[in-house]
């Protein structure tokens, strides 16, 4: 069990899909689920998160950071773990995905040069450092950046 895993207990939700204020025989008639009087009884009731001029929780937690929004989330791969593949076999991100190396490649893969590499392979990823591109090379095998 964990926070994921979490749900109201089975009838404990309602629908919210029914009208409200329609009569005594609609069950949600009269004053329509808001009570007797007071603030949020009538219209123009506050904002979510509003708390009747109190400094509200959101404002006044201290912010930090900052989250770049054009960040591209690339998986880094060192040569070693190429050794996996067959001779003169194609290396790209989907076979990579196959072979269990990564988990995914949602804005590309980058072949670093940490390990050896005895294979003679075909990449075919988006970005190749120069230290791995030597050593795919030196083997006789080719790199191709898409």
């Amino acid at each position: 069990m964990d926070l994921s895993n979490l749900r109201p207990a089975e009838g404990a939700v309602h629908s919210d899909n029914f009208r409200r204020g329609r009569g005594h025989g609609s069950g949600n008639g009269k004053t329509a689920g808001k009570g007797h009087k007071g603030q949020k009884a009538r219209s123009g009731a506050p904002r979510p998160g509003f708390e009747g001029g109190q400094m509200p929780l959101y404002r006044r937690l201290p912010k930090r950071g900052f989250k770049n929004r054009n960040t591209k989330d690339i998986v880094a791969v060192n040569v070693e773990r190429l050794e996996k593949f067959e001779n003169g076999s194609e290396v790209t991100a989907e076979s990579l995905i196959a072979l269990g190396i990564i988990s995914h490649a949602r804005d590309g893969v980058k072949i670093l040069g940490n390990g050896e590499l005895t294979k003679k392979l075909t990449v075919k990823v988006n970005a190749v450092s120069e230290g791995a591109k030597a050593k795919i090379e030196a083997v006789g095998g080719t790199c191709e950046v898409l």
